[in-house]
């Protein structure tokens, strides 16, 4: 029987279901860790595709090769970012069987899903953060003979990152609480879950409770977690140049003898 109070209706939900509410939470983490870091790795494709300058040196043919791939970057990115993660799980996974044939499992769907809604939300992210970086930047690097490759990866996304290493962490939180949209394909992750303990009970009230609060504790975990990897890449705030001089100290600080005056 089901104990009158909350608290103790609480406990009592625990107690039989608690082991499916980790279960849930676990899966829930996984498919957000793994869509966020695969959306990164699209984001970051697409964005660097999308900033590739283009020059009146160069030919007709690249010209137009650029320009038609970034058109279709350019239509992913808006596509994804201006329909909802559920009906694009929706769309993708019961659309792919339907017109092509091709019965997508369930982790593979959610998965898919999560990082392609992601990599279109990262995507203007990158291309943001290769903006904000200064051109000066760009200019000195090809002043000593880099290529374009060589700048973006030795000069300019080293900066980028640091700069959208917030919003990284702010997409991680987002598909953790997102991914109950997958429950729609049947994916078994914490918000199906607690729709199932909630129906067998009818305990909605208590089992959200829970639900919630498990929730919190995740994306606050993850936040603590990126906030200190954030002040890791900043580095201390002091620190004294490397040189090779032995006549120069690092400080600045090399005073000589002083002379006497004749």
């Amino acid at each position: 029987m089901l104990p009158e109070s909350f608290g103790g209706r609480i406990i009592y939900i625990l107690q039989q279901y608690g082991t499916s509410f980790l279960k849930g939470a676990g899966v829930s983490m996984l498919i957000a860790i793994v869509g966020t870091f695969f959306g990164c790795v699209i984001g970051f494709i697409v964005g660097i595709i999308q900033t590739i300058p283009v020059e009146k040196k160069d030919s007709a043919a690249k010209r137009i090769l650029i320009g038609i791939i970034k058109f279709i970057m350019a239509c992913y990115v808006e596509f994804f970012r201006g329909t909802p993660m559920m009906a694009q799980a929706m769309f993708i996974y019961f659309g792919s069987s339907y017109l092509f044939n091709i019965n997508m499992s369930m982790w593979f769907a959610a998965f898919f899903i999560v990082s392609i809604n992601t990599g279109a939300y990262m995507a203007e992210t990158v291309r943001g953060g290769i903006l904000s970086v200064d051109e000066g930047q760009t200019e000195g690097a090809k002043a000593i003979g880099m290529t374009h490759v060589q700048t973006m990866i030795n000069v300019i996304l080293p900066q980028a990152l640091r700069n959208i290493m917030p919003q990284i962490g702010n997409n991680l939180i987002i598909n953790i609480k997102d991914t109950c949209v997958l429950s729609i394909i049947g994916t078994v992750e914490l918000f199906y879950t607690t729709k199932g303990v909630a129906g067998a009970l009818y305990t909605y009230f208590e089992s959200f409770t829970i639900a919630m609060v498990i929730y919190f504790i995740l994306t606050f975990t993850c936040s603590r977690l990126l906030r200190l990897l954030e002040h890791k890449m900043d580095g201390p705030d002091n620190y004294d140049l490397a040189t090779t001089d032995t006549l120069t100290h690092t400080s600045g600080l090399y005073s000589y003898k002083k002379r006497k005056v004749q």
